[in-house]
């Protein structure tokens, strides 16, 4: 695998142990979303005053995943390489490393991994890993198990208690654990608001505008379609609320946080046999094909359903713009 430090961002990253700045303030897991609880993982492993030395905050991370790795089933991303990245560097992040996960790796023994990745190639100077972090082969070493392993290099271990969400509704009271497989099922309800919360940002898709069939065009509705990272996971099919912007490195950014509709289906109403991801820029006009757009899902308005007619799609459109325009201006 090839050295992937090609973006346009202060963040180094590669898929070769050979090329690690070192030494390296660590942080372990997936840090699939990169959500509130790996926020909090990495925190501890930013630079700090005392540290008597140039010291990399480096996030230590698997490719494949390692359930796509065991099921040989492709895992569906919340921040598939690129975003994470720019999640990463937004927080303060040096360094992402993205270790093969082969089966090589995966018959490390605990103490193997720590001495051959942790210490070897890392040179890990501190640690940090949430309570539930497993490594190893068979996931049998714990959080617990990594500090006193490499208490004897001299490595301090910070062991992140498990961030939780407390759910504000009159209805629902409750503590929530902030994992990403919750984050999943929350958009694959459509309940967008929670899923951000626990993001502690709008969840985003990402991806160049692409040609469709610009039917859009014709009933007065003209559509960016959104060609996406194939691993990238796509929330419940239906119409959002939204906001665009052009990618954060495009030069000379047209587009910023400007309202908007999107659907994500597969237009059964013109009978579709694709999934496509379109979305309609409310009071703007312009030129975006190939542009590289980041659009943020702010509120599920509506499940996709089939019209009778273009015409009655028009108008549920139509309403669609109206609803969004009042949730961006009121909240609701």
């Amino acid at each position: 695998m090839p050295n992937l430090s090609k973006n346009r961002c202060s963040v180094w990253v590669t898929s070769s142990t050979e090329l690690i700045k070192t030494p390296t303030a660590v942080a372990l897991g997936k840090f699939d979303g990169v959500h509130r609880g790996h926020q909090r993982v990495i925190q501890p492993i930013l630079h700090k005053p005392a540290d008597p030395e140039r010291i990399y905050p480096t996030v230590i991370t698997f490719v494949p995943h390692p359930q796509e790795f065991f099921t040989g089933k492709p895992r569906m991303l919340l921040t598939p390489v690129d975003e994470k990245v720019q999640q990463l560097e937004l927080l303060g992040v040096e360094q992402l490393v993205l270790i093969p996960f082969n089966e090589e790796l995966a018959a490390l023994t605990p103490e193997q991994f720590v001495e051959q990745i942790i210490v070897e190639k890392l040179q890990a100077s501190r640690i940090s890993v949430g309570k539930d972090f497993c490594f190893g082969s068979k996931r049998s070493g714990t959080a617990m198990d990594l500090q006193l392993l490499v208490a004897k290099y001299g490595i301090p271990v910070t062991i992140v208690p498990l961030e939780t969400h407390q759910d504000d509704s009159p209805i629902q009271k409750e503590e929530t654990r902030i994992s990403t497989s919750a984050i999943r099922q929350m958009l694959e309800a459509g309940d967008i608001e929670r899923a951000n919360r626990m993001l502690g940002r709008a969840y985003t898709l990402v991806g160049k505008a692409v040609k469709g069939q610009q039917l859009g065009r014709t009933i007065g509705f003209p559509t960016a379609n959104l060609q996406l990272p194939q691993n990238k996971f796509l929330p419940r099919k239906g119409v959002y609320a939204v906001r665009v912007s052009n990618a954060v490195n495009t030069p000379n950014r047209t587009l910023k946080n400007h309202w908007g509709v999107m659907n994500i289906g597969d237009r059964p109403t013109v009978n579709g046999n694709n999934l496509t991801v379109e979305v309609h820029i409310l009071d703007w006009s312009g030129d975006l094909y190939d542009q590289k757009l980041e659009v943020q899902l702010e509120k599920f308005l509506r499940s996709e359903q089939k019209f009778d007619s273009l015409e009655a799609l028009k108008t549920q459109i139509q309403l669609d713009c109206t609803i969004a325009r009042k949730f961006f201006t009121t909240g609701c």
